[in-house]
């Protein structure tokens, strides 16, 4: 369904704005109408990386008025793979001033605020409050439900997107003319069940992908024109090269924005709503967790260990632990892994940096294995404390 504009136009554009902007200008549907609407808008990105990369050097280019970036992270060089926002010479800097930066080399006529804060309960309806429209680049389900929570109690839009390895998605919510984040997803899945782009990996182009078809939603909210993905989630398989659209109805018994909402306000802690770690798994690190100095320290007294790497095939080529035998998660998860384990060794489990192994660990704990243990930080704090010359992914 088509939309009226998000914002009203700016009272001009300068000289060299229609010079800039002119391939805009001389589209019948964006005109000087719609380009004025985008100089008088403000759009806040969440986050500077795989999807915030592209997103924001577009939002950019296309002259929104005023853009906002919010990220706490810095460049880390396995961000370069995909976050092209970002160059070599920004390694250790932090993203949201990396990518001003960049933002202002490719636009200097525009405006751009920078937040270089977490966002949390405590500031997102604060930050929120000054933009018209969201762009949400984030990686995880915690800030997801944050973000679709503040948006639908500011009343205000936002473009989500989704990645992971080849499969992308993408939408617009806006409660007041169709469903939120909560009616497609009422909850977030189980601990553990949908691996991260940090464990599962992404092509790296597909950012780009996702990233400008954000943009695309932005632009059309913004001045009013096409029809905006409000009500339809779009699907993106890069390696089919293929694109399908469903439909996503409101939810009447949602609980953010349905006719009764019984989630009136910003939760108190969105990680314990998503539940970074089963409670199993949180009950069996409580006492079971060492780090990589004591197994290297194990490993150094020829203690009676058997050390498995949780990981997949993949990751294990990439880097692995001396003396790890690799059981992938799967396995675990499935029981095979149990028969392959010593009865007459202590067992310890690692992954990259803790959280798969927390899961394969309390398995394994209900298995019988009272004594077993698991590697806080993984291969990731292998590679900062024992031996800095391996590489880190």
């Amino acid at each position: 369904m088509s939309l009226p504009p998000l914002v009203e136009p700016a009272a001009e554009l300068t000289v060299d704005e229609v010079r800039r902007y002119s391939r805009h200008l001389i589209i019948p549907d964006v005109g000087m109408a719609g380009q004025k609407r985008l100089k008088n808008a403000k759009v806040l990105c969440v986050g500077a990386g795989g999807l915030g990369s592209p997103a924001l050097l577009y939002l950019a280019a296309a002259g929104v008025g005023t853009l906002g970036i919010i990220d706490f992270d810095v460049v880390d060089e396995s961000n370069l793979q995909r976050q092209v926002i970002h160059g070599q010479s920004d390694v250790g800097r932090l993203k949201a001033e990396s990518a001003a930066a960049s933002v202002k080399e490719i636009n200097p006529l525009i405006d751009v605020v920078v937040h270089n804060v977490a966002l949390s309960t405590d500031n997102v309806m604060e930050i929120f409050s000054g933009y018209d429209l969201i762009v949400d680049g984030t990686d995880n389900f915690a800030t997801r439900y944050m973000v679709n929570d503040a948006a639908v109690l500011l009343g205000k839009p936002y473009v989500w997107g989704s990645i992971y390895r080849f499969d992308g998605q993408a939408s617009v919510f806006w409660a007041e003319h169709g469903p939120c984040y909560r009616c497609l997803y009422p909850e977030p899945p189980p601990p553990g069940m949908v691996p991260s782009c940090a464990e599962g990996g992404v092509l790296g182009v597909l950012c780009a992908s996702i990233g400008s078809i954000q943009v695309n939603e932005a632009i059309k909210l913004l001045t009013g024109i096409g029809e905006p993905l409000v009500g339809r989630l779009m699907i993106y398989d890069a390696l089919e090269m293929q694109y399908r659209t469903v439909k996503v109805r409101k939810d009447p018994e949602c609980v953010l924005c349905g006719k009764n909402p019984s989630v009136t306000q910003l939760l108190d802690d969105y990680e314990a709503f998503c539940g970074a770690l089963s409670e199993d798994a949180q009950q069996a690190v409580t006492d079971s967790t060492i780090t990589a100095r004591e197994l290297k320290d194990m490993q150094d007294r020829g203690d009676d260990i058997f050390l498995v790497d949780v990981r997949e095939q993949n990751e294990y080529e990439i880097v692995s632990i001396p003396g790890a035998t690799l059981i992938p998660k799967g396995e675990f998860l499935n029981g095979a892994a149990l028969e392959k384990l010593p009865q007459d060794k202590k067992i310890v489990l690692h992954c990259k940096s803790g959280g798969r192994s927390a899961e394969a660990l309390a398995i394994v704990k209900n298995a019988g294995f009272s004594d077993a243990v698991h590697v806080g930080g993984g291969v990731l704090s292998w590679v900062k404390t024992i031996d800095p010359s391996l590489p880190s992914y």
